[in-house]
């Protein structure tokens, strides 16, 4: 047992999905599983484990950050054997080539945060995907006719930054598509503790324009990605 994590070691399912939104993971075990058990709900990070199509799998909200993210990924991990791990979540486009509701299938991370300046000292680590469930997850979304990209995102730390717009022409200028809070933090575990790992996101607001898809738009537009999520994983 862990200690964000209260669960049975057998209850959480080697393979799990990591929205942020612990709302967004209720949701996901309401639609999508069968013979749903709930593991966990200390201090409100819901867990749920079910069945798709006959294949168990596990999803745990997160929270927002890479702080809070490596918690739930450290111990999912280490406690209860989790061996793939999905994020699932929204991401804000700062690429002509990634629209409202369309979804990035995640390479690599930039960053901004210390946690792997921590890790690592002057060494630059390039946190990346792990490449069978990123190929996988490219076919299953170019058979589903979506508007998709294959990818860079950045990482912040800080979503209200007084150096946004700086970072984000950085960014830009090496051809980085989007911004997120946690995906370095899952591609760097992943890589440490031996585990796959893949980030999809949904685009909810543009950078660009300015523009925001709305809340009824982005669940179903959200329920794209967790369908490309699941086929990636099991088919």
């Amino acid at each position: 047992m862990s200690i964000h994590i209260v669960a049975d070691t057998k209850s959480i399912a080697p393979t799990v999905l990591l929205p942020g939104d612990p709302l967004r993971a209720r949701h996901i075990a309401q639609t999508y599983l069968t013979d749903v058990t709930q593991y966990n709900e200390i201090r409100g990070m819901f867990g749920y484990t079910g069945y798709w199509q006959g294949h168990r799998v596990s999803v745990q909200g997160t929270g927002m950050g890479m702080p809070s993210f490596s918690i739930y990924a450290n111990e999912l991990i280490d406690s209860y054997g989790a061996k793939r791990l999905v994020r699932v979540g929204t991401c804000g486009t700062m690429s002509e080539k990634l629209k409202l509701k369309d979804i990035l299938i995640a390479q690599a991370a930039d960053c901004d945060s210390a946690m792997n300046t921590s890790r690592f000292g002057s060494y630059q680590y390039a946190p990346t995907a792990s490449f069978e469930l990123l190929h996988r997850a490219y076919e299953h979304a170019k058979a589903a006719g979506i508007g998709f990209a294959v990818g860079n995102v950045f990482t912040s730390d800080q979503f209200y930054d007084m150096h946004g717009d700086q970072k984000k022409q950085i960014a830009q200028s090496v051809g980085t598509m989007a911004i997120d809070m946690e995906t370095c933090e899952l591609y760097t575990l992943a890589h440490l503790k031996g585990v796959e790992a893949l980030t999809l996101l949904t685009v909810s607001d543009s950078l660009l324009t300015g523009e925001q898809v709305n809340p009824k738009e982005r669940q179903s537009t959200f329920n794209a990605m967790v369908d490309i999520a699941l086929l990636t994983l099991f088919s």
